[in-house]
């Protein structure tokens, strides 16, 4: 390693090995973009949000977050014939 010298001080400089970030899966972007739908303002107050699953996201993943979201207590799911899936959620009172 290295060692450099800056105003009479001494340090080793580290070599860091390239790090690649991983990016996300598709799992992980659906997750993502459907977050966000359910956090917007507008489904907050409603406690409703309708999504529906795009073109490049899988039957698989999007079947996999519907039973994800399903498993919640308070959640009720409802399949649209227009292929979108309306979401209802209620908040329970705290005792």
């Amino acid at each position: 390693m290295p060692v450099q010298q800056s105003q009479g001080i001494f340090f080793v400089a580290k070599q860091s090995a390239a790090v690649t970030p991983s990016l996300p899966g598709s799992y992980e972007r659906l997750g993502v973009r459907v977050q966000k739908i359910i956090n917007s303002p507008t489904a907050q107050k409603a406690k409703a949000a309708l999504i529906f699953r795009l073109p490049d996201e899988t039957e698989e993943d999007w079947a996999q977050l519907l039973e994800e979201i399903a498993e919640n207590d308070n959640v009720t799911l409802a399949w649209r014939d227009d292929g979108g899936v309306q979401i209802f959620w209620t908040v329970p009172k705290e005792d």
